[in-house]
């Protein structure tokens, strides 16, 4: 008879966090940081297309140059990109992981609650739903938004290293302010929920702080989606041509 030579594996630290609900929880706070304070960085880039062709062109060359001779060209745009994508990656993973526990987790059928108890459900069944098609909608984007700005293979009218031109060359077209704005009122939504959400889950919240905490997400999302929406206005307005 041949020996069992296996031993049993004890499941790392990684793992361990990563299987629990906490540890998900925190990958989605944490990776969604990450998102977060990239997206107010890139509004900020944005906006520099106020100040002209010239502007905003060299300023798009220059981050092709952060950090040489240090780094190579654009080294640092490929570890950014890097970065992002993996937040990206966790967040959507532990976002839909989540979710099917949760679905598995809820009893077939409620007890028919207080009248209190059905606005409190109903109020995290909207977030809830609010979170998961938001997400779906800013995941097409990211799609959209990177053939469209960055392969330029959905712009037409692009032209490889002139990014002020192909920007406002995408946003003469109804469709590109269509799913453009579409997705940055889903982005506002997804980021005042999931800010508090973070908050919460990181141990930043607490009955005192919470209503500053809810300021604070609807502020910032106003903000980002006020930010990122002003371009393709100013597109169609005419202000920026």
């Amino acid at each position: 008879m041949a020996l069992d030579t296996r031993t049993d594996r004890r499941p790392s630290f990684a793992g361990l966090l990563w299987g629990s609900t906490v540890g998900k929880k925190t990958a989605m706070a944490v990776s969604g940081i990450v998102m977060l304070l990239y997206l107010v960085v890139h509004m900020l880039g944005n906006l520099k297309i106020f100040f002209g062709s010239v502007d905003f062109n060299g300023y798009a060359a220059w981050l092709r140059t952060i950090g040489e001779p240090f780094l190579h060209h654009e080294w640092f745009l490929w570890i950014a990109r890097v970065v992002l994508v993996a937040a990206v990656v966790t967040h959507a993973v532990a976002a839909y992981q989540l979710s099917r526990r949760d679905i598995a987790a809820r009893p077939v059928k409620y007890a028919r609650p207080a009248a209190g108890q059905r606005s409190k459900r109903r109020r995290a069944s909207y977030a809830t739903r609010t979170m998961r098609w938001g997400g779906v909608i800013l995941g097409l984007f990211i799609v959209w938004h990177i053939l469209d700005l960055t392969t330029l293979t959905v712009n037409p009218r692009a032209e490889a290293g002139h990014p002020y031109e192909n920007v406002v060359a995408t946003f003469s077209t109804w469709y590109g302010n269509t799913v453009y704005i579409v997705a940055m009122l889903a982005l506002g939504l997804h980021v005042r929920h999931g800010f508090w959400s973070a908050a919460q889950t990181l141990g930043a919240g607490s009955a005192a702080r919470d209503r500053v905490l809810r300021t604070t997400a609807t502020v910032l999302a106003l903000l980002l989606t006020a930010g990122f929406i002003f371009v393709p206005v100013a597109v169609m307005t005419g202000w920026v041509s």
